[in-house]
This record gives C-alpha cells, structure tokens and sequence, in this order.
C-alpha cells in the first residue's frame, strides 16, 4: 500500500478554536483522507470522537470549555490505540510532560509546515495499516483500517451503520451496547424505535452469522474476544 492510498483510508479529526487555522488546515491538508472533520474545542472533539470514531485526532492545547490536553486524556482512556498529534504555541518543558501523560503521540510547535505534518501522518498512516487486523472467535476478522469483516476468509459486506456498530463494541474487550446506547450511536438525531434496533440486528446476524453478535440480558450487544 503506498502513502498516498494509506491516507486516503484514514480519517481524521482536527479539534483548533481558531477558526482561520482550522479551515486552512482543511484547505492545505484535508483532501487527502478519507474524512476530514473540524471540531472547536474539547466538548465538541470528544462528541466528535463518540460520532464518528476517527483513526487519530489533531488537537490544539488551548481551547474553551476543555483543552487539548483534557480532551486527549478522555479519548486516551476509551481508545488506548487511537494517535493523538498535538499542535501548540508552548515550548516549555511543563506542556511537553503533560501531553507525554495524555498518550501524545507526536508534538508540533507553531507555527508548523502543514507539509511536515502531513509526510508525519504519511508514516503513521501506513504503520496504522498494519496493526488494524482484529482476529475474533469462530473464524472472524475484522480490518479496523479497511473497515472490512471475513469470516474464514470469506468477505462480509457492511453498511456505515454496521461499520459503526462493529468497530463501537471493539474499541476494548468486553464493550457491551444496550438499546438505547444503540440508538443515541447509530440514530444520533432520529428517535428510532425498540423495533428498529431488533431489525437491525436481525439483518447484520443475517449476513453475519448469529455467532458474531451476542447478546447478555441486562447487559447488551457484545462480541466475544479471541
């Protein structure tokens, strides 16, 4: 896979309060990926992040409401695995330790060459790409990178929703969704019914196999680990 293409796979989320920053940043970088998404400060990224589970996150430390470093912090905690590229004016050594301790996987002062970051992300895209192949009980396979479930080398074709849904209850062993959990991921600004969830499960077990998505009473949706 080249960069190019490995780029082109990813998306990204890139939380900046100066809007004139953000939107050069789009304008310079944001036709490379996949997606590109803009967010105004830490509240608005860790929604962002809830919504549209993003491959890695650019964020700047100092916003209204929640920083960078905070919102790192938060997204750090729910997805481990998740990159988190930090753009700040600071230099000094205080800044430099807390972003080490939110996950900060890479730090670029401003102001900063838009093409040095991008040939960053060029390399981490590719590695992404990589490390992205979960293994999971009864033969199937999950490409967090491709988006791509097989079972026993078989492909399974997925709508957004099942992408979602999927990659949510693999974010860590033993993630659990109930009903309204579903709903508030899949439907964020419909008011679906009971019935819609049971439909929707019953047409991915359909093209999945039951054996994929189990259900706990009192718990959820879950998918058994390796």
């Amino acid at each position: 896979m080249t960069r190019t293409q490995a780029l082109k796979r990813l998306k990204v989320l890139f939380v900046e309060d100066e809007r004139s920053l953000a939107e050069m940043m789009e304008r310079a970088i944001g036709r490379h990926f996949g997606e590109f998404r803009l967010a105004v400060d830490g509240v608005e990224g860790l929604e962002a992040f809830r919504r549209y589970a993003p491959d890695l996150v650019i964020t700047d430390i100092t916003m209204p409401q929640m920083d960078g470093l905070e919102m790192g912090r938060r997204i750090h905690e729910r997805s481990p695995e998740t990159p988190l590229i930090v753009l700040s004016a600071y230099s000094d050594k205080e800044k430099l330790l807390s972003a080490i301790d939110a996950g900060v996987s890479k730090y670029f002062i401003k102001p900063f060459d838009p093409e040095e970051l991008l040939e960053y992300l060029a390399t981490l895209a590719v590695r992404l790409a990589a490390r992205q192949v979960v293994s999971l009980r009864h033969g199937y396979r999950y490409d967090r990178y491709h988006r791509r479930l097989t079972r026993d080398g078989e492909p399974i074709p997925l709508n957004a929703r099942e992408v979602r849904f999927i990659e949510t209850l693999l974010e860590e062993p033993g993630n659990f969704l109930d009903t309204p959990a579903i709903k508030s991921l899949l439907w964020p600004d419909e008011e679906p019914t009971d019935d819609a969830v049971r439909v929707f499960i019953r047409r991915l077990r359909g093209k999945a196999g039951r054996e994929l998505i189990r259900n706990r009473a009192g718990e959820g949706y879950y998918i058994e680990p390796q």
